[in-house]
């Protein structure tokens, strides 16, 4: 059974920084060909926010490039979303995700598993 745990979300000040973990069981982030992040804020539809594949290529929804970095530590089994820069309109759940069709414009539920959720929330 595949089971996705986020942690690291919390509240920052606009402009600080925070880095989201996801541990993996039952699924090899490494021997995947893709995984990535989506969040939800309250009262808008889910956003897929990072994109990674097996062979460290990156997407970036627009409202993320050049401030959030996905990456993974294959011997921890662990996929990171560092976020710096934070903003207020950054607050949201953040969900990980993995096991799906690596490219733009993928969606949430493409994703074959999802995690809870951590909360991330940015005060201005």
């Amino acid at each position: 059974q595949v089971q996705l745990v986020e942690s690291g979300g919390g509240s920052v000040q606009a402009g600080g920084s925070l880095r989201l973990s996801c541990a993996a069981s039952g699924y090899l982030f490494r021997f995947s060909s893709c995984m990535g992040w989506f969040r939800q804020a309250p009262g808008q539809e889910r956003e897929v926010v990072a994109l990674l594949n097996g062979v460290d290529s990156t997407i970036y929804a627009d409202s993320a490039k050049g401030r959030f970095t996905i990456s993974q530590d294959k011997a921890k089994n662990i996929l990171y979303l560092q976020m710096d820069s934070l903003k207020p309109e950054d607050t949201a759940m953040y969900y990980c995700a993995a096991s799906c069709a690596f490219g733009p414009g993928i969606r949430w539920y493409s994703f074959s598993y999802r995690g809870q959720g951590t909360q991330v929330t940015v005060s201005s």
